[in-house]
């Protein structure tokens, strides 16, 4: 399922246009990045937590010409899945 697809599925449920279902969407999607931009923890119930991880500066080897290169430190997404999501899915 893609974007398209939980667009269908509210519009579904909520009725009225497929535009007002896509606005809906991407609220939700807008206030999770929103969050983990300012370093907020997201938790939904039943699904998990988004939240953001500092990954440390590193040195990599670019695969193409074997160069080291350095990679800054950076933020970067994380998701936990929450029990119930886990057991849905076994």
């Amino acid at each position: 399922m893609n974007k398209a697809g939980i667009v269908e599925k509210v519009q579904e449920v909520l009725g009225g246009t497929k535009v007002q279902a896509e606005q809906a969407v991407d609220v939700v999607i807008d206030s999770i990045v929103g969050s983990l931009k300012r370093n907020e923890e997201v938790s939904i119930a039943g699904l998990g937590i988004f939240s953001t991880k500092k990954r440390n500066a590193r040195e990599a080897r670019n695969p193409r010409t074997g160069e080291t290169v350095h990679v800054k430190e950076m933020m970067v997404p994380k998701f936990r899945a929450a029990k119930a999501l886990k057991d849905a899915v076994k």
